[in-house]
């Protein structure tokens, strides 16, 4: 009989962990917290040093009881719950609970990954809660609870109930609603590009562009400049001025820490950063894999080190030499490390936990979206551990007209620096190394907008050094001097271009580089800042703030400045990673309070004016009353238009009365009929996209539904579930295979991808402020929802 207790978090452990561990142990899940902060109180006494209120969540009191009645005969319990922060504070309330209602001793037990040989020397090693980790999670919780609960009450009074502001979350729909105000301030600068086909002796031609005109950098700002450009370069004679080789060499990157992993996974796999946490969690919990029962794929995936234990290396490079051959091993095992304060090293990189499982072995036993992740994870790891690439670079410049001016004293093809110069870059694999793995890296948004950067070409093999030697056959070498025809000169118009959106990709590497969150928080942040329909997400995926998310954010900048403040941000989690290491948490909370405190009592002072700031004026004088004037508002369904003098006069109207608004070009073509272009119109339920050929062509979208698309839970089905709208207009989800396979599956309540820890079904809906699972009724609280949270 069982005689030791064994608490994790996640039911989804229990069958991995007790394979491992045996008879002796009886294995439990808390589900995660079990005493939080009311939903519905401040519950932080601030005139008693920050005294927190804690309580048995409603929806943990059965669990509490089962995890009692399970610790009265235990004659050890471990605590077993994630290793981090979250984890240990998880503990400390467990062990606070059954403090008293066992005989046997409760110790600590953490493990980077769940593999036999890990848990069972974690639990041979069990020590003591840290209460530097708990005391830094109770500073966090504290401080989000206080500018939560209270800036999103103001927010309430100000503009419309349901909204909320967070201490992290907020600061980044501020880095997103400035950027739009830098895309929309900014003015497109007019300049040209000059390329041509240049060909050298018997090669084939290849594109070169204009860098260099009368030994200055080329700058082409308008059309009549452009034209008599090109006209020089079309009558002038050309040679090679400059050929120049180099040889280098392209390292692996690091492992993935939680942030890279984020960002490659939404950049590679167009996964969000959301649905990637999910599914990294599931491979880190255990997956079933044939005989051998449930495994650990990955280790823990919330780190921010670079860290790889020395067997983890040996490991990988013993399967590289086995698989790959000695060619492809780097000379040295290789280990990273992360630059900055911020680091905690607590845990290793996220890796796979054995070569033993590739990603084409266990393939069959994971979904579409396991695969994938998983075969990331495992070729940045053996990456990380392959020789490097070697690529051969050439920069060939062509001379066009002589210029007379001295070339600074390098031989080139002329006696002076010609008077313009063209160049093209190439570059040609040698040696693939760890790309082998991890292929080539696409080219994305550098973030910045401006010009367009210079790119490589192809060029012909006669111009690489390597390729000649490879070359059984002769092949004639060119030389500076040799003359070169240029040809098919072409002078394009083009602008600079603003800085893009933030995708979620760029944002969580912003957050991450500015100190911003912790990395284990950016998918609550990313998703939270979507569901209060502050954000929302363009036809590139792209975040673009929303009129309300613009309009929040502007009243929070204005108003609480200092700590909504991109650097004050930082500063915090700063302050708080040094109460891991034994600063006072309660000193650090009321550093952030005292001034806080006073923003917050200015605010109040100032409700009625900031109100104002938040209704735009009608001109029309109400027609009810005769008196007020009629003002754009905030409510919970989005703008509506009542009398100025509310609530002495109750004067409404849904949708703007008067001229019918033109339909307003969108520059889409219909996809129905191919004909017509799409066009914004307004009815009686708000606007939707129509054709503007109507009634000939009946496509419509209705944009009152709201985006949103998660995996279908019925298996086998690969549709998405959606938000629709009934003909009456009431909004729910359902598949969207409901044509093709007739798939049935459909909600009321906004369904969350969260499996329900009861049943294991595939996701919960969210009704009032819990999570509901549609199968066996579970409930817990949702916390996703609450004010407070990042």
């Amino acid at each position: 009989m069982a005689s030791k207790l064994m608490i994790v978090e996640s039911p989804a452990k229990v069958k991995t962990l007790g394979k491992y561990l045996g008879s002796d142990y009886m294995i439990r899940a808390s589900m995660g917290h079990i005493r939080d902060l009311p939903v519905k109180r401040l519950a932080v006494d601030v005139d008693k040093n920050f005294e927190i209120e804690y309580e048995i969540l409603d929806a943990k009191k059965k669990t509490v009881t089962e995890l009692k009645k399970a610790a009265t005969n235990a004659t050890e319990i471990l605590l077993a719950t994630d290793p981090d922060r979250e984890g240990e504070a998880i503990a400390w309330h467990i062990a606070h609970i059954l403090k008293g209602k066992t005989q046997g001793k409760i110790r600590r037990v953490m493990f980077n990954e769940i593999t036999k040989s890990a848990v069972q020397e974690a639990v041979q090693n069990a020590g003591e809660i840290n209460q530097n980790k708990v005391d830094a999670q109770q500073a966090r919780r504290v401080l989000d609870r206080l500018v939560g609960y209270l800036v999103s009450k103001e927010l309430w009074s100000v503009i419309t109930r349901g909204l909320s502001a967070g201490r992290v979350q907020s600061v980044a729909l501020r880095l997103i609603a400035e950027r739009e105000e830098e895309i929309e301030a900014f003015v497109p600068e007019e300049y040209w590009t000059i390329s041509a086909q240049a060909k050298i002796a018997q090669a084939d031609p290849f594109q070169v562009k204009l860098v260099r005109m009368g030994g200055e950098e080329a700058v082409v700002a308008g059309g009549e400049l452009a034209e008599k450009v090109v006209a020089d370069l079309t009558s002038k004679s050309a040679n090679i001025f400059d050929l120049r080789h180099r040889t280098t060499k392209q390292k692996p990157n690091a492992p993935f820490t939680t942030s890279t992993l984020q960002q490659e996974s939404a950049r590679r796999l167009h996964m969000s950063v959301k649905r990637t946490m999910m599914v990294a969690q599931k491979l880190y919990e255990g997956m079933d894999v044939g005989d051998e029962g449930a495994v650990g794929l990955i280790t823990y995936m919330r780190t921010d080190s670079m860290r790889m234990s020395p067997v983890a290396v040996n490991m990988a490079r013993d399967f590289i030499k086995e698989t790959y051959g000695d060619r492809f091993l780097s000379e040295k095992p290789r280990q990273f490390e992360k630059k900055g304060k911020r680091t905690q090293d607590a845990h290793e990189a996220i890796r796979p936990t054995s070569t033993q499982y590739p990603p084409e072995k266990v393939k069959k036993f994971l979904d579409k979206d396991q695969f994938r992740l998983y075969e990331l994870i495992w070729n940045r790891f053996l990456a990380t551990q392959m020789a490097d690439a070697i690529y051969e670079g050439v920069t060939i410049e062509v001379g066009v007209g002589e210029l007379g001016l001295p070339a600074a004293g390098q031989e080139k093809g002329t006696d002076g620096q010609p008077q313009y110069l063209l160049r093209a870059l190439g570059r040609r694999l040698l040696f693939s190394g760890f790309r082998t793995l991890w292929g080539e890296e696409e080219n994305g948004d550098n973030g910045k907008g401006g010009k367009e950067e210079e790119k490589a070409v192809d060029l012909p093999s006669c111009l690489f050094e390597k390729a000649r030697e490879e070359n059984a056959k002769e092949i004639p070498c060119p030389e500076i001097g040799d003359e070169a025809v240029v040809s098919d000169i072409d002078g394009e118009q083009k602008f600079t271009q603003p800085p893009p959106r933030y995708n979620e990709s760029s944002l969580v590497r912003t957050l991450d580089e500015l100190g911003i969150g912790r990395p284990s928080t950016y998918a609550q942040i990313i998703s939270t800042i979507q569901d209060r329909k502050y954000v929302i997400r363009d036809d590139r995926r792209r975040l673009e703030p929303t009129e309300l998310g613009r309009t929040v954010n502007s009243i929070l900048v204005k108003e609480f400045e200092d700590v909504f403040n991109v650097k004050y941000t930082a500063t915090m989690e700063e302050a708080l990673d040094l109460v891991e290491e034994g600063a006072s948490w309660t000193d650090t909370v009321r550093t952030f309070w005292e001034p806080f405190e006073k923003d917050i009592e200015k605010f109040k002072s100032r409700r009625s004016e900031i109100k104002k700031t938040t209704m735009a004026s009608t001109g029309r004088t109400c027609p009810e009353c005769g008196e007020g004037e009629l003002v754009e508002r905030w409510g919970r369904f989005g703008k509506f238009i009542s009398c100025n003098r509310y609530p002495d006069c109750k004067y409404i109207e849904k949708t703007a009365k008067g001229e019918k608004a033109e339909p307003e070009a969108t520059g889409r073509t219909c996809p129905k009929c191919n004909e017509g272009e799409l066009v914004k119109r307004a009815g009686r339920r708000g606007e939707f996209i129509a054709c503007n050929r109507f009634p000939k062509c009946d496509y419509t979208e209705d944009l009152s539904v709201p985006q949103f698309s998660i995996p279908c839970p019925r298996e086998g089905c690969g549709g998405m579930i959606t938000a629709k709208k009934t003909k009456r207009g009431k909004l729910f989800y359902g598949c969207t295979n409901w044509r093709e396979k007739k798939c049935q599956v459909a909600f009321w309540e906004k369904p969350v991808e969260k499996p329900c820890p009861n049943c294991g079904y595939a996701l919960m809906t969210i009704k009032d402020d819990s999570l509901v699972c549609p199968e066996c009724k579970h409930k817990e609280p949702y916390s996703g929802e609450e004010a407070g949270s990042e």
